[in-house]
């Protein structure tokens, strides 16, 4: 840890579990070892890539060149309550899942239905990252990041992040300029359940729950991740390769003529309506589709795997086929979530 390290494997820090080797790599867990990173202009220039969990991530070359720096800055904190909302720092490093079954623990509502998320607390706000009616931005207060080029700390609040469907202002504008060291969250002393998105109430009925809180609907989220979402540690993947799709209203209604099972949602565009890629992808009848060592999960049609040997330059070439046949079948684009690298 903080020691600079050369030809370090990458495979055990992407959850898709892909060979890929750094030029250069560094753990840091202090932010001083950081800040001398980037006091040091020949180094600081050699930043290449910036790991969290990897659980986002896509490697497609056999080494990053440049200097990959692996951010485990960890550490939880309550900075600030009112009447209604308690105010929690965590840094960067810290494991997603780990701080949600913190939060739960301690009765600070907000982000249950995040439950099972994998990846750290830097990456969260990055992505924007949601599941069953909830987004980051839903509880989100300010976060800290290091500019690469000045060695500055600089606050972002909500606005700041222009945040949208898994987007940030991290993923375009500022890409590659900031290193985010904590976010604080703004959760809830009272919870305010939600229960409605997905089968969130269908498995709490089949659990046989009679009062609803933040443990049950977590422990709710947790079984239906489980029991269609294959395990990283077990099979190399990273959740959902693909974003659900936005289409205008007119192409979205005349899609329903020919296919009325299609599952439409509101989108936050104006004048269309969102899709779901996972419905798009079976409809091509790619649902469990292998192709050598990686294939799409049989369960979620979302979800790219790794079987085992897996290049990053095979998962990829899936997942054209994938964009390949769904428009040419729906004229549907469909658009990576997953950063290819």
């Amino acid at each position: 840890m903080n020691q600079l390290h050369n030809l370090q494997s990458l495979k055990a820090f992407n959850t898709f579990n892909i060979e890929c080797t750094a030029e250069q790599f560094l753990s840091f867990d202090q932010l001083e070892t950081l800040q001398n990173i980037c006091a040091d202009t020949a180094l600081k220039s050699r930043i290449s890539l910036i790991l969290g969990g990897g659980s986002n991530i896509l490697f497609t070359k056999p080494k990053i060149a440049g200097l990959t720096l692996h951010n485990c800055l960890k550490g939880i904190e309550k900075v600030a309550e009112d009447e209604e909302s308690i105010y929690i720092k965590a840094f960067a490093g810290e494991v997603w899942h780990d701080f949600v079954e913190h939060c739960i623990h301690q009765n600070w509502a907000g982000i249950e239905n995040l439950a099972l998320i994998p990846g750290c607390i830097g990456a969260s706000p990055m992505q924007n990252i949601g599941a069953y009616g909830v987004e980051i931005k839903d509880v989100f207060f300010e976060l800290e990041a290091l500019h690469i080029a000045t060695n500055e700390i600089h606050r972002f609040k909500l606005n700041d992040c222009q945040f949208g469907y898994r987007e940030s202002v991290f993923k375009r504008r500022y890409k590659g300029e900031y290193i985010i060291l904590s976010v604080t969250y703004r959760l809830l002393k009272n919870a305010a359940i939600k229960t409605s998105y997905g089968a969130i109430q269908q498995e709490l009925d089949s659990m046989q729950v009679g009062a609803v809180g933040i443990r049950e609907v977590a422990d709710a989220v947790i079984r239906i991740r489980r029991s269609k979402l294959p395990n990283p540690k077990e099979l190399g993947n990273a959740g959902s390769f693909f974003k659900n799709p936005s289409i205008p209203i007119q192409q979205a209604e005349d899609l329903l003529k020919t296919y009325p099972s299609m599952p439409q949602y509101p989108s936050t565009e104006a004048n269309a309506k969102k899709v779901a890629a996972g419905w798009l992808i079976e409809q091509c009848g790619l649902k469990g589709h292998r192709e050598a060592h990686c294939g799409v999960h049989h369960l979620q049609a979302l979800v790219l795997v790794n079987y085992g040997e897996a290049r990053g330059e095979e998962v990829f070439q899936l997942s054209q086929l994938i964009i390949d046949s769904v428009f040419n079948k729906f004229g549907i684009l469909l658009e990576r979530e997953v950063n290819i690298l």
